[in-house]
């Protein structure tokens, strides 16, 4: 045998143990999810069994009664999610965009870093904060503001009205929104900064301004990654515990739409009560909005992995 078809030989051995470790690991991490599924269904099956689909529509939450619904944790989980997003997105946007297209070069690194530090802070700081600081600003002067301006508006003002008790739904959404921004502005940094030097300049050669080399340049380059770091983001955003607990309210009723009442969320439920939980029907409901989350958590990843698809099959439609 010669030596070229012993060395032949080797590698194919290599590559065949390299593929099915590779193969073991991505099975590996689909055998966990479908362990926590399965998991979670077993622990909630006792709430499923007797509420149904009714515990996804009906507000009381009573322990002691042994009557449980997760429509206030659903509502403040998505609604405090939503607001991050709008606050963060417009901002990280603008962020990521200084950092790229703006600022000057020996700005870039030290700002980069700052707004990358912003992530590790522990979430219970930022609940702290929130609480201790935040709030009181917020009551005091921020919701006064706000519904100074936006309270007029019709049906929009519906969403600022009530008294400024400074913890409540928003507050929990503008707390969530500082704490995703590090993650959105990051991963916006970056997918900015791939984009062919050449596409942004034959744009500026052109006489395209700043703002027409990023929306009909960079975007459109990088919209998969833009679209991404949002869906990091809300992830982050919808399994947030121990900020959202502090500020959020902590209240198992919707009062209106009022942004400024306060309320609850899946996690803030689960981080609240679990450790009081007794045995049986009060665990399975937890456990079942447990469940919850991550099936809304699934679905995001579905919906946005969906949508890069059509836009995918647009480009491809293209002329």
């Amino acid at each position: 045998m010669s030596s070229r078809s012993l060395i032949g030989g080797r590698r194919d051995i290599g590559d065949i143990i390299f593929f099915n470790v590779t193969r073991l690991f991505a099975l590996l991490s689909l055998l966990l999810m479908a362990g926590i599924i399965v998991a979670l269904a077993i622990g909630a099956w006792p709430a499923i069994l007797k509420f149904g689909t009714r515990f996804l529509v009906t507000q009381e939450w009573n322990p002691p009664a042994e009557q449980f619904g997760a429509l206030v944790p659903i509502y403040g989980t998505i609604v405090t999610s939503l607001v991050a997003l709008i606050i963060a997105v417009p901002v990280s946007f603008g962020i990521a965009l200084f950092l790229t297209e703006l600022s000057p070069v020996w700005l870039r690194r030290p700002l980069g870093i700052a707004i990358e530090l912003l992530a590790a802070i522990p979430s219970i700081v930022y609940g702290m904060w929130g609480l201790l600081i935040f709030a009181p600003i917020f009551a005091q002067y921020g919701q006064p503001f706000l519904t100074a301006t936006l309270g007029h508006i019709p049906f929009l003002g519906a969403l600022f009205a009530g008294p400024p008790l400074g913890i409540g739904i928003l507050a929990a959404g503008i707390i969530l929104a500082i704490m995703i921004i590090p993650f959105i502005a990051s991963v916006m940094r970056d997918v900015f900064d791939v984009t062919p030097a050449m596409l942004k300049e034959s744009a500026y050669g052109v006489g395209s301004t700043t703002w027409e080399v990023v929306w009909n340049v960079v975007l459109p380059y990088t919209k998969v990654g833009v679209i991404g770091g949002i869906m990091l983001g809300l992830g982050r955003a919808l399994g947030e515990t121990m900020a959202v607990t502090f500020v959020i309210g902590n209240t198992n009723l919707i009062s209106g739409i009022s942004l400024y009442a306060p309320g609850t969320s899946i996690t803030a439920t689960l981080a609240n009560e679990f450790a009081e939980a007794t045995p049986g029907l009060y665990t399975a409901a937890l456990m079942e909005l447990g469940l919850i989350l991550f099936v809304i958590t699934l679905a995001v990843l579905v919906f946005s992995k969906l949508l890069l698809l059509r836009l995918a099959r647009q480009e491809g439609t293209k002329t």
